[in-house]
């Protein structure tokens, strides 16, 4: 499980790298019609579809512009995350380290062990540090690395802060994207070109960890999943079960 995690927590900004310019096409999608020309980008077939018409409401009262952004950096960040997701929990069902979980020598949770399984069997400890290290992560994300606009007010969506202000002050720490510059040269039309790929994976990505989730707690419910889910009777949506409660 802690593959999965690692791998969520490393997942910056895919497509673009961290710096407070942002210019051309790849740029905050502030109005309802660059949405409907990126969702033609993403699937001509379809294009935009809003049902619950979320691309016109004012959350909190901060205006449309920055409720499109709100919307904009959840997909992207849950895409990310269900990409790594997807991935690891096939990793994960079929992997796991060989050296001690712990200190006191355990081993990590069997492969024989669902992926959902294999989380409840991480000590209570160790969730409360991953848990740390992703509050941490939404916290530098909100703050804008002390050199961003949040993205309700102007930055990209998706575009994670870099740690330049952590790594002078505090400790030596690599940028999540793009930590050795490669990519300081990507073009313009580059980065429009895996923005459009990233959504489209991130989507396909929830889909099919929610597959994964379902075929294993729902028997029969994803048919082409039945000859190799593993049941499981846990909540996946308590991710303590067992171990904490606030109402215990």
């Amino acid at each position: 499980m802690k593959l999965a995690i690692l791998s969520t927590l490393l997942a910056g900004a895919s497509a673009f790298a961290p710096t407070k310019s942002a210019s051309g096409t790849s740029s905050l999608s502030a109005t309802k019609a660059d949405l409907e020309v990126l969702a033609k980008k993403c699937n001509p077939t379809i294009g935009f579809y809003d049902p619950l018409s979320l691309a016109d409401k004012d959350f909190w009262g901060k205006g449309n512009e920055a409720t499109i952004g709100f919307l904009r950096q959840a997909e992207i960040k849950h895409g990310r995350i269900a990409m790594f997701a997807f991935v690891g929990y096939i990793v994960q069902s079929n992997f796991v380290f060989p050296w001690a979980q712990t200190l006191a020598g355990a081993p990590h949770p069997s492969a024989d062990l669902s992926p959902e399984a294999q989380w409840d069997a991480v000590p209570l400890g160790a969730k409360w540090q991953i848990f740390a290290v992703i509050s941490a992560l939404e916290l530098w994300d909100e703050c804008g690395g002390g050199v961003m606009d949040h993205y309700t007010k102007g930055r990209q969506p998706g575009k994670y802060p870099p740690f330049d202000l952590f790594r002078d002050n505090v400790h030596p720490v690599f940028n999540l994207y793009d930590p050795f510059g490669f990519n300081k040269k990507m073009s313009e039309e580059t980065k429009e070109r895996r923005l459009v790929a990233e959504l489209n994976n991130g989507r396909l990505a929830q889909l099919g960890i929610f597959g994964f989730l379902c075929a294993d707690t729902i028997p029969g419910s994803v048919p082409a999943l039945n000859d190799i889910a593993i049941p499981y009777s846990g909540e996946v949506m308590q991710p303590f079960e067992g171990q904490f409660s606030y109402f215990s």
